[in-house]
């Protein structure tokens, strides 16, 4: 299981290949990618994302070892960026291997719920017409609490 908090770009395909080699007894694996997408159609600039370094590392080692157990993966990869991000930029991956594919979808899904709406990141959207922090979505938590 590997966590990574960064703010560094990463190589998608060379973060698939590194977590796919060796899994010879995964039937799946499962990749998602979370890009930073511009909700109102060209006027995000950019989107800031701060985190509290420890603290976040330690919360998401926490939820992916839960993942690992609660659905018998062979292995888990999370990785989330942190810094100044424009739109179409990737923002996080999270990666699953297990022995059946229900289990690798659907721990990707409980963490990539739980990226959404609990991890500890605080995100501040800049426009032409200023700055905002991004607040909570009702959708966000209800996806959450289905697990």
């Amino acid at each position: 299981m590997r966590v990574l908090v960064q703010e560094a770009p990463f190589d998608l395909a060379e973060e698939t290949a590194r977590f796919a080699k060796g899994e010879g007894g995964s039937g799946a694996i499962v990749t998602f990618t979370g890009v930073v997408r511009d909700n109102d159609a060209g006027t995000l600039s950019a989107m800031e994302i701060e985190h509290y370094p420890g603290m976040t590392e330690k919360a998401l080692r926490e939820i992916a070892q839960q993942a690992v157990t609660r659905f018998k993966l062979q292995d888990a990869l999370v990785i989330h960026r942190y810094g100044r991000l424009v739109p179409g930029e990737q923002i996080m991956m999270v990666a699953t291997a297990a022995r059946h594919r229900r289990h690798a979808f659907e721990a990707a899904e409980f963490l990539m719920d739980y990226l959404k709406s609990r991890a500890p990141f605080w995100k501040r959207e800049i426009t032409a017409e200023g700055e905002a922090w991004v607040a909570a979505k009702d959708e966000d938590e209800a996806a959450l609490e289905r697990w």
